[in-house]
């Protein structure tokens, strides 16, 4: 129950509205109790079983000093004006306590409405908070659509199952504890017999929700893998479509949607057991109470009477809705508990990019960058080895070789995707470790390969996290980025919503977009991974001109595919198997004759 218990904890800001539930339950409760106390007055009444009160009998919080008070005023009633007026007195006293009844019923949820829907917000902001603080190596062995899954099916799942049945964990115990102590009032050997054969009840819709919580799991963990297929068929539809796989991924989803189905078929089932269970054993119940109790009003020394008795199984009654309602409630948080597991998950998900509790505040770059024996692993295979590096200030440095050999992941450790598992980088003498997270990432502007956009406007990509950018610095952005004239040319300029990932752009478009947000940014450090390999001669042009510029007052780290585009580098890298083969400038590499001079030949020969 653990899980259940850390669901709640997303209800304690909302304490005063839970507050006010409680409140107005509680005077449900009363109002039903009232009302029920009336009956037994009525059926004297209309029985004529019960001789006239002549005096009111003294205040005390129980049952018979309630139905004695009744019984006064009832009797008072018909000794002054007849029994018609007595009877018309009873009904208008019901009709008013059952109307009071029902408005604090219908208060008691206005209030848990705000309990229940900011849970479930809260619950919401908490996960997609984690989403973005998490490491990038979180991504790399979780599925997306899986990860997509819990932030709305299982958040959803959570609102239904768990918050939806909030308000019955408080109500209905309350109702039934209030409904026990009224009808132990009324006759104690009765109630005792009731508490006996309740727990039956109990025990057998018990193991039937612990069944229920395990298929739920499994059927979220099925709709997450069927989400995810979703995603990735939309992701590589061109794919798809090019190698006339249609009937193969179609195949592959009905599939899985045919495994979901059986499961859910199944959870069903189970939950929708719960109601007819429930109510059978419930009317079991009864018919046992009145048997047992019929039996004790027909003896001869009969310690309940006749109306009483009625009253007593009405009552009784009433315990039934509460008690079905709180075990469907049971069924239906189990399987929420199973949706509740999976985002715990991801709110468990260790922090593997920790910032220190006193990290240094850094507001500029000052001298240089250095890598000291830096090694770096993802789970076995070791990427980087031993790597000594020093970047000084407004240099350009080169990052080239083979596909594997460590490049991006050297670039990588730099803004704290990932941490060193051996060796320190330095900036400016200070472990990067050392510093505050936002301020180190916020001296870089990175570009990658494939341009990152978003479905938005091209103003709102571009001044993409400068909360404060001016439209005037936007568009000084973008012409330095070789982007302004095609952007005018749209119908909407810069008002133009882009689509998703840019898809309405060509690909050297979406590259100077992706410039223009760096330079927007005007960060110190640039990192360029292989900003131009994918786009075609032109667009090349424009976005190697657009980077010269920017190049020109910044430290630059450039990951290069085409060596022809690093030519003027202060100095190149060369990795191999994760180590540094060769260094040096162009010149000197070619004169060298070894890894450089052989993948510049390959190239030189493919052009």
């Amino acid at each position: 129950m653990n899980k259940f218990y850390r669901v709640l904890s997303f209800a304690k800001p909302y304490w005063g509205f839970a507050l006010l539930n409680i409140l107005f339950n509680l005077l449900t409760i009363i109002f039903s109790l009232f009302s029920f106390a009336l009956l037994v007055p009525f059926l004297n009444l209309l029985f004529g079983t019960e001789e006239l009160v002549t005096e009111r009998p003294a205040f005390s919080f129980s049952s018979d000093a309630l139905l004695g008070s009744l019984n006064y005023e009832i009797s008072h009633i018909i000794s002054t004006s007849g029994q018609s007026q007595a009877l018309l007195f009873i009904c208008l006293v019901l009709v008013t306590a059952f109307f009071l009844r029902n408005v604090s019923r219908f208060m008691a949820s206005f209030f848990m409405a705000n309990v229940r829907v900011g849970a479930v917000k809260d619950m919401r902001n908490a996960v997609y908070n984690k989403i973005l603080i998490l490491p990038l190596s979180f991504y790399n062995k979780n599925k997306k659509g899986d990860i997509m899954s819990r932030i709305t099916n299982d958040v959803q799942e959570v609102e239904y199952s768990i918050m939806n049945y909030l308000e019955m964990l408080v109500r209905d115990p309350i109702t039934i504890l209030a409904f026990l102590f009224f009808m132990l009032s009324m006759s104690p050997q009765l109630t005792l017999f009731v508490l006996i054969i309740l727990p039956v009840t109990g025990y057998i819709i018990g193991r039937i929700g612990r069944s229920l919580r395990k298929t739920s799991r499994a059927g979220q963990v099925r709709m997450a893998e069927m989400l995810s297929h979703i995603e990735e068929s939309i992701s590589g539809l061109r794919i798809i479509k090019a190698f006339n796989a249609i009937g193969y991924s179609d195949q592959r989803f009905k599939s899985q949607n045919h495994l979901l189905s059986k499961l859910m078929i199944g959870i069903y089932r189970k939950r929708d057991l719960s109601s007819p269970m429930s109510e059978f054993l419930s009317s079991v119940v009864i018919i046992i109470v009145l048997w047992f109790g019929g039996q004790m009003v027909l003896s001869d020394n009969s310690p309940i009477s006749a109306a009483d008795f009625i009253t007593y199984i009405i009552v009784f009654s009433q315990i039934i809705p509460p008690a079905k309602t709180f075990a469907q409630g049971y069924y239906h948080i189990q399987k929420g508990i199973a949706s509740a597991e999976r985002i715990f998950e991801i709110l468990d998900a260790e922090e593997v990019i920790v910032e220190k509790p006193n990290a240094l505040p850094l507001s500029g770059f000052n001298h240089k960058i250095e890598y000291r024996k830096v090694s770096f692993r993802y789970l076995k295979d070791e990427v980087l080895s031993e790597i000594d590096l020093t970047i000084e200030k407004g240099k350009i440095i080169a990052l080239v070789g083979e596909s594997g050999g460590g490049k991006s992941t050297m670039v990588d450790l730099l803004p704290r995707f990932y941490d060193v598992t051996e060796g320190s980088i330095l900036l400016d003498g200070h472990d990067i470790r050392d510093y505050r997270i936002d301020g180190l990432r916020g001296l870089m502007g990175i570009v990658t390969q494939e341009s990152i956009l978003f479905n938005d406007t091209l103003f709102n990509n571009i001044s993409f996290g400068s909360n404060h950018a001016s439209r005037e610095d936007v568009i000084a952005a973008a012409k330095v980025a070789n982007a302004h004239d095609f952007i005018m040319q749209l119908e909407k300029g810069y008002d133009t919503t882009i689509g998703d990932r840019g898809s309405n752009l060509s690909g050297g478009q979406r590259q100077r977009i992706s410039i223009a947000r760096a330079i927007l940014k005007n960060p110190p450090i640039l990192i360029l991974d292989e900003a131009t390999s994918s786009l075609d001669t032109e667009s090349e042009r424009l976005v190697q001109d657009a980077l010269a510029k920017v190049m020109s007052q910044r430290t630059s780290i450039v990951i290069a595919h085409r060596l022809s585009t690093i030519q003027h580098a202060d100095e190149i890298i060369v990795m191999q198997k994760g180590q540094i083969a060769e260094r040096g400038k162009h010149d000197e590499l070619l004169a060298g004759n070894g890894v450089y001079k052989r993948l510049f030949d390959l190239q030189s020969f493919a052009g």
